[in-house]
């Protein structure tokens, strides 16, 4: 059993065995998302060693918080949609709307 931080549990067994790879069509856009962030810690990094304003670093740190939140919630609305296709094939999800309520629980 896993406990969460906001008291919700669930069985870990029920996630052994359970793989899901993801279309790597529809992850162009996290993607491009990952390596925005990854050029934007570069910059902290760089602020950092240049001895750059703390609020400056701060704020470019927030940038990219923010952009691997939208990418890991980007990734779950995708596989959760991918697990949840009926099996006539139409969508029992709107993903934009799902990763909409995820970031507002950010």
């Amino acid at each position: 059993m896993i406990q969460l931080t906001d008291g919700v549990s669930f069985a870990s067994d029920a996630l052994k065995g359970v793989g899901m790879e993801l279309d790597p069509a529809e992850m162009g856009k996290v993607i491009n998302r990952l390596k925005r962030a990854q050029g934007q810690l570069g910059a902290v990094l760089r602020m950092l060693e240049e001895g750059r304003n703390c609020e400056d670093i701060v704020t470019q740190l927030s940038a990219v918080s923010r952009a691997l939140d939208r990418a890991g919630f980007a990734i779950i609305a995708t596989g959760m949609r991918q697990c949840l296709i009926e099996s006539d094939g139409q969508e029992t999800l709107d993903v934009q709307k799902l990763e909409k309520l995820f970031l507002s629980l950010a």
